[in-house]
Parts: C-alpha cells; structure tokens; sequence
C-alpha cells in the first residue's frame, strides 16, 4: 500500500492516530492499515487507557470502537470534548452498531464521524484521510490561521 496519508498537523511526522479497540482482530487489521499507509498508530485496549494516551499523545486523530471495558465509548468522546487541548482532535466511532439512529447517537455524542465494521481495507484509509485533512484544517483556524491559510 502507499502511503495516502497527508502529514501530520503542523507537519510534525506522519499522522499520529489513537485507536482504541477491544477487540485483537479489529485492532490488528486498523494498525496495519494505518502503517502500511504512512501513519503511527497508538493502541489502547479499553477506555480508561484510550482516554490516558490521547492525552498523552496529543494526536492527529482518534478512532474509538463504542463498546468497550472499563469505560465506553460514549463516556471517552465526553472527557476528550472537553479537554481544551483535544476538543478540536477529529474523533470518529469505529462501530458493528448499524441500526436505525445508531450513527445519529454516535454524532450526537460528540463523535465527529462514523465509521462501520466490518472494515473494508480502501474505504477505510479514504475515511480517516478524510478526517485527518478535516482535523489539520480546524486545528489551523482554532489556532488564529483562516480557513485557506496553509502552512509553508
């Protein structure tokens, strides 16, 4: 695979990405998406740790599955929204969940997208380029740039 993944923001590196996921197979497949496309995946395996390195890590993006233990994903996207330093980090839900108003809920709290299992390897890396483009242009205009500035 090549690397379609824009650089990180502010130029730092490759895309960091916080994935948060139970589930090994699932983890497995992300990361080695995530990798094979240029980017640095950061794992944690429950809520409490996915909360801790995103804080940490200060990421381009965070991919978090709903169900998880010790804290779910809901109660992840209510303390990462509030925390000054990540509020403009785009946070996309990486979820089975599919029924009616399922993605509408996710959106509502406070997810900034959706994303459904099963992964399809292509679609997914277009999604999350989606997002980290979304995610560097908002961190540009929280941090005083305008919309169209772009960095040199």
């Amino acid at each position: 695979m090549e690397s379609i993944a824009p650089p990180g923001i502010a130029g730092k590196g490759p895309p960091r990405i916080v994935v948060i996921e139970d589930n090994p197979t699932s983890l497995e497949l992300m990361t080695y998406l995530l990798r094979a496309c240029g980017c640095l995946p950061l794992t944690a395996i429950d809520g409490e740790e996915g909360v801790a390195v995103a804080q940490r890590e200060q990421p381009d993006l965070i991919l978090c599955d709903i169900q998880l233990p010790k804290l779910h994903g809901y109660e992840v996207a209510r303390i990462l929204k509030r925390d000054a330093r990540l509020r403009h980090v785009p946070l996309v839900a990486v979820t089975a969940y599919a029924m009616v108003g399922d993605r509408e809920k996710v959106l509502a709290a406070g997810f900034d997208g959706y994303l459904g299992k099963p992964i399809a390897p292509e679609d997914f890396m277009r999604q999350v380029t989606g997002f980290l483009t979304r995610g560097e242009r908002e961190q540009r205009e929280a941090a005083g740039g305008g919309p169209d500035q772009r960095e040199s």
